[in-house]
């Protein structure tokens, strides 16, 4: 019975260390949506779709696509890539349609999954250069 009240004292300690570490601010991440195959290198040695892309044979020649045929026929995910990081995302049908793009969503990250609850997400405003 000791052990019990022991392992249950120990389980609520870790349980109160992960609610701290999730601090629950919601907060901007910027980066471009890609897919979990190409931004994990699974088939992409420079973690993007330029070589898929190159060689067409995932998608019909964007990022867009590249990542729709790798997440319905090679078992990938939507991914944030933002710069070296890859944040997983908790809610691929809000993300769907932003796939391919440059985009800012915000939420909150659970640090040791690296993964982002999502609360929305908008495009990124492009730079533009100035005319000349």
């Amino acid at each position: 019975m000791n052990r019990i009240a022991v392992f249950g004292a120990v389980a609520m300690l870790a349980w109160v260390v992960v609610a701290y570490a999730q601090d629950g601010k919601v907060r901007a991440f910027h980066g471009e949506v890609s897919d979990s195959q190409c931004a994990l290198n699974v088939h992409s040695l420079t973690r993007s779709h330029a070589e898929m892309l190159k060689i067409k044979s995932m998608g019909v020649g964007d990022a867009r696509s590249c990542s729709q045929y790798c997440i319905q026929h090679q078992g990938g995910e939507l991914v944030l890539v933002a710069g070296k990081t890859v944040f997983h995302l908790d809610n691929q049908n809000q993300v769907r349609q932003f796939a391919g793009q440059k985009a800012k969503i915000m939420g909150t990250l659970d640090p040791k999954t690296t993964i982002i609850h999502v609360v929305t997400v908008e495009i990124e405003a492009q730079a533009v250069d100035p005319p000349r």
